[in-house]
């Protein structure tokens, strides 16, 4: 199985440091959701690992975050694509849980579900905390410069990101990557 990891907040939608808290203001980068259709296509199964720790401080509940996935659902649907799965960590920083990223509770959870070894499984993000999630389940770390890392752009990586992170503009830019990388392969 093909698959890859996604973050959510600043990766394929709009991130904000006041917590996306509604279906209205969950609203997709550009591009975002044209190229998880793309990957689809090409045979990937994309997942979402997300922190959400507004659900634990009580911003939102459950029911909230079920109808800003469902939005999100319906407009990838539109477009000839899908989201396989999402899972999400609902604790705040201080509740010191496993599954909360930078700790790779989340991805070990995927992988279990999926029935996959981590081998060959592609993870991105727009944070240092998705890219050391994504190593400490030995999954393939690739950064966009949207959101959080959108000062990064035209910036040398920091030395605190993991060597082996691959650096993208946007997820536009990651499917291209991807996809032209599995044809070269075949």
């Amino acid at each position: 199985m093909k698959l890859i990891i996604l973050d959510r907040d600043g990766t394929i939608n709009e991130d904000s440091d006041d917590f996306i808290k509604s279906p209205e203001e969950w609203v997709p980068i550009p591009g975002a959701l044209e190229a998880i259709a793309r990957l689809n296509h090409a045979g990937w199964h994309t997942v979402i690992a997300s922190n959400q720790s507004g659900l634990g401080r009580g911003l939102f509940d459950v029911s909230v975050l079920n109808a800003i996935h469902a939005k999100m659902h319906k407009q990838l649907a539109t477009l000839g694509g899908r989201m396989d799965a999402i899972f999400f960590c609902p604790h705040t920083p201080d509740d010191n849980c496993h599954c909360r990223k930078p700790l790779p509770g989340l991805y070990e959870q995927i992988l279990d579900r999926m029935g996959i070894d981590a081998s060959g499984v592609v993870s991105v993000g727009d944070t240092l905390r998705d890219m050391q999630a994504t190593v400490a389940a030995a999954c393939e770390p690739h950064l966009v410069l949207t959101g959080k890392a959108m000062h990064l752009r035209g910036q040398p990586l920091p030395p605190e990101y993991p060597a082996n992170t691959t650096v993208h503009l946007d997820l536009t830019a990651f499917a291209d990557f991807v996809i032209k990388r599995d044809k070269a392969k075949a």
